[in-house]
Formats: C-alpha cells, sequence, structure tokens
C-alpha cells in the first residue's frame, strides 16, 4: 500500500490539488488531516482514512503498523508543496471521508454540552472542541453562522478533538434551543453582561444537572435571540482592565467549574 511519487504530475495526487478548498472537499464528503500527530490519531481512531501523503521524513517517523492499511504517497518535500500549493505541517496530510451527520436526539443522555453560535474562526473551533473532549463536554451543537470543525486548521488545532467529539448542526435557530431544553438540559448562556457569576450559578445548581453551555462569537458575542431562549446568562468575572475573555478561554473555565462541581 505505499506508493513512491516522482512527479508533480501523477494523477494519484489530484485530490491533494484541492485539499485548500473546502467547497471541493465538502461536496465530495472529504475532510484534511494535517500533522504527523493527528493523522496517526485520525487512523488509531478509526477514521475513515482515504489515503495519506508524506514526505520520507514524516514517514519514517511513523509506525508502520498504523499505516498498514492505508494508501500511502510518499513524496519529496517540493513535490508535496508544489501540488498541496502551501508547506503544511510537519510533512503530512491525510484524506478522510466524513461521518453522516449526527442528529440532535443522539445526545439525550448526554449530561454535558456546548452550543455554538457564530463562531467561525478555525483556531477558536478547534480549540473549543480540545477543550471540550479535555473538560468533560459530551458533544457540541454548532447553531448559525459557527465554521466547520473538520476544516483542515480547526481540525489541527483540535489535536485530533474534533474527529472524535461528535457535533451536530441545529436548526432551526433559535427555536432548535427549546428541542435541547426538552431534552432536560438547563440552558446557560456565557456572556460578559450575564446577570449572574458563574460561581454564583455552579453553587446554586444540582451537581447532577445537565448543563448545556452556550457561547458566541469573539466581539458579537451571543445574538438576542439567543440570550432571550437562555435560562440563565453567565458571566466569568474579569479585572477592571479588560472586557471580557476569550470564547475558548470562557467555554473552558465554565466546564471546568462544572466538572468540579459534577465530581
Amino acid at each position: 500500500m505505499i506508493h513512491e511519487i516522482g512527479r508533480d504530475d501523477d494523477p494519484r495526487l489530484e485530490p491533494y490539488r484541492h485539499v485548500g478548498d473546502p467547497d471541493w472537499l465538502r461536496a465530495r464528503g472529504l475532510f484534511v488531516a494535517e500533522g504527523r500527530l493527528v493523522v496517526a490519531r485520525s487512523i488509531a481512531q478509526g477514521a475513515p482514512v482515504a489515503s495519506v501523503l508524506v514526505t520520507p521524513a514524516a514517514h519514517a517517523a511513523f509506525d508502520p503498523a498504523l499505516l498498514a492499511a492505508c494508501t500511502v504517497y510518499v513524496a519529496p518535500p517540493s513535490i508535496v508543496n508544489g501540488v498541496t500549493g502551501f508547506n503544511f505541517h510537519r510533512g503530512c496530510l491525510a484524506l478522510a471521508q466524513r461521518l453522516p451527520p449526527r442528529a440532535l436526539a443522539e445526545f439525550a443522555s448526554a449530561t454535558r454540552l456546548v452550543i455554538l453560535e457564530g463562531v467561525n474562526n478555525p483556531d477558536n473551533v478547534g480549540g473549543l472542541f480540545r477543550s471540550g473532549a479535555a473538560l468533560g463536554a459530551d458533544a457540541v451543537l454548532l447553531g448559525p453562522g459557527t465554521g466547520d470543525p473538520l476544516y483542515r486548521k480547526a481540525v489541527r488545532t483540535s489535536m485530533g478533538a474534533a474527529l472524535w467529539l461528535p457535533f451536530a448542526h441545529v436548526d432551526p435557530w433559535p427555536d432548535a434551543l427549546r428541542r435541547v431544553r426538552d431534552m432536560g438540559f438547563v440552558i446557560a448562556a456565557l456572556s460578559p453582561a450575564g446577570s449572574v457569576t458563574l460561581d454564583a450559578f455552579t453553587a446554586g445548581i444540582p451537581a447532577d444537572a445537565r448543563i448545556a453551555l452556550m457561547a458566541g462569537a469573539e466581539g458579537a458575542g451571543l445574538s438576542g435571540a439567543a440570550i432571550a431562549a437562555a435560562d440563565a446568562v453567565l458571566r466569568i468575572p474579569v479585572h477592571p482592565r479588560s472586557d471580557s475573555l476569550n470564547v475558548v478561554v470562557a467555554v473552558s473555565i465554565a466546564l471546568a467549574r462544572l466538572g468540579a462541581r459534577s465530581g
């Protein structure tokens, strides 16, 4: 399954010419995993990897058993970078098939959800998945304007967490939040203008409460409709010299507080 590539016009590399085109990838049900660690985790976690493109140095760094079931293309850095159009992370890319979309009903037994509205920065999306995976979130619900967790940079920033922490798109918005509440969740929105502090909220809820934390984009924050649909609007007090926290930091603090409370 190992194929040495010596020409940049090799037709087997054609899909890799589109790794920077998310629309092309989505139309074909593909996503890109980038970097040795993320690709290794993708394979180990059973992601449906179609093929792997590596430089000789990256190939030598892999456990051969991990790549045994994969189609692997090995090419010099000059060919790899020329085909993809950029100098990608640590000489390793994989193309994998997207899994079918998840439905909200699949998370009926979850205890902790993260809901995102308008978070379209891939670094923030990836960071939220990484924190969610580390701090006890069972799934992420993607509201309108939220970026694709399987966008190449988001997958890389998540350190592969976007490949196994489940997510679902929720619509129509904000009516879908009513369905979340009907599943037994308390919807807690994070906002610098919140009327209740995070600590006061966590102190006042039962330890086994099922919480859906909702957060919005940098700057704009949550929409008025999302705020109105929440059961509580929480703020994390910050020093007077600062006005707010990065969304990844805010959600991470909230998940950690909730985890300490339930633990």
